[in-house]
């Protein structure tokens, strides 16, 4: 085994929805070391203007780089993923993975209609990051995406299955429900701690498709096949750091992560 196997995962989010990522790759790969950096400081990420996502996005991995020596990054944010991967590939020589392919190639893989949708932020969405890869790897599919404004800052507040979010899911999810799509990609990581609210309102006929835990085996496929993959006698460490206020993170982290989170570090930016 390199010295390199023994160097984190870096992970990074806007806030609290790549901890649906962390979850499934901790149950994945528990011998690996993690450190988590969610930017619960500037986010949501999504409303922000793409230069601003991405400028973002270029200064959380060259911190992560510099400060934990990461022997991969993975953006685990869409909005983040779909602005900025391409760049953030080709500037750092640590490897760097998105959350895009990884839940696109899995919803893909599942449709038995061809008829698939895609949620996700207002910022992912107009990206076309998601309508770009499917023509290019699935052209005969018929891609139906719709933006969710709101439903990252119902996960932020705790708030994942009050009548508020039905109603307000009611509404943002009638376009991929008219389009009687038979699996939804849930296009963005805060949203599989919506999972049973999108599933009561698409039906039982409906595969829901989590990005999350398709990036987690992805990581972990690439851990493999480059040798990186930790002793898998040991126990991984997990960091967590956050922009915004330690104890928030913490006790909302806690719930939606689980015991493995425990004191969270906090970082602040020169500037925002």
């Amino acid at each position: 085994m390199s010295l390199a196997a023994h160097r984190p995962i870096a992970m990074f989010d806007s806030g609290f929805g790549g901890l649906t990522v962390a979850r499934a790759f901790i149950d994945l790969a528990p011998n690996e070391d993690l450190v988590y950096f969610g930017d619960t400081g500037r986010y949501p990420y999504g409303p922000r203007p793409q230069d601003e996502v991405h400028r973002y996005a270029h200064q959380i991995t060259e911190w992560m780089v510099g400060a934990h020596d990461p022997k991969v990054v993975v953006v685990a944010c869409n909005t983040a993923t779909a602005v900025a991967l391409d760049e953030l590939q080709a500037r750092f020589d640590v490897p760097v993975i998105g959350v895009v392919e990884p839940g696109l190639d899995a919803v893909l893989a599942v449709t038995d209609t061809d008829r698939v949708g895609v949620i996700g932020t207002v910022g992912t969405i107009a990206s076309g990051a998601y309508q770009r890869a499917a023509a290019e790897v699935a052209p005969h599919v018929e891609l139906t995406c719709a933006a969710c404004p709101g439903f990252v800052e119902f996960v932020e507040r705790g708030e994942t299955d009050s009548e508020q979010v039905r109603v307000l899911a009611q509404r943002l999810l009638a376009p991929v429900a008219d389009a009687k799509v038979d699996a939804l990609l849930l296009g963005c990581t805060h949203y599989p701690f919506l999972a049973r609210t999108i599933a009561d309102v698409m039906g039982r006929d409906v595969v829901l498709v989590s990005s999350a835990d398709e990036t987690a085996f992805a990581v972990s496929s690439a851990l493999a096949t480059s040798g990186l993959e930790a002793d898998g006698g040991r126990t991984g460490r997990h960091t967590f750091v956050s922009s915004g206020d330690i104890e928030t993170f913490a006790r909302l982290g806690r719930r939606l992560l689980g015991p493995e989170l425990g004191t969270v570090i906090a970082h602040r930016w020169d500037a925002a």
